[in-house]
């Protein structure tokens, strides 16, 4: 499949967004707080609604290693390759550090669904070229930044996760 670029230049798909730190937060009607996340990154279009949205339902709140390495692949171009913890970087952080974090900005998420759905792609053999696949994520990087694309739901919650961070668990019957 050929894709050609309609939104973005090739070299980075936010290069003509801006990204602004939000807060989300939950209160209960007497003012107690239930769920509060500061510093959410998200595009300066976005509504407190979307941001809410993102921030309190789709980021991955926890199991995120701090540091992350590339697993080669053959076959499989450098920059699509998947992550996972990096142990010795990890075991190297400070005592107090963290080790396993949550995301906090939207592009990680946007990279996670973008990324994974390429690589698919990428190994199912639909992309004419390297350069056809990376225009697909750009363009999707783009699109899901903009709010003129979305998947469902579950597809925000789980998309990318093995292959963006690692994180791995039972299969829950998807096909």
């Amino acid at each position: 499949m050929h894709i050609p670029r309609h939104f973005t230049e090739g070299a980075d798909p936010y290069s003509k967004l801006n990204f602004v730190p939000r807060t989300s937060k939950i209160s209960n009607t007497d003012g107690t707080v239930v769920f509060k996340a500061e510093d959410v990154m998200v595009p300066d279009s976005w509504s407190q609604v979307a941001t809410d949205i993102l921030a309190q339902k789709y980021f991955r709140r926890a199991g995120v290693a701090a540091a992350l390495k590339p697993i080669p692949e053959d076959g499989v171009p450098e920059w699509l390759w998947r992550q996972e913890p990096d142990e010795e970087a990890l075991a190297k952080l400070p005592e107090d550090a963290p080790r396993f974090v949550g995301e906090t900005d939207s592009r990680q998420v946007f990279h996670r669904l973008a990324g994974c759905w390429t690589y698919w792609g990428w190994k199912g053999g639909y992309f004419t070229s390297e350069d056809d696949a990376h225009s697909f994520y750009d363009e999707l990087s783009f699109m899901l930044a903009k709010q003129m694309a979305a998947p469902n739901s579950p597809q925000w919650f789980n998309t990318g996760l093995h292959w963006a961070y690692g994180i791995d668990g039972p299969g829950q019957g998807h096909y």
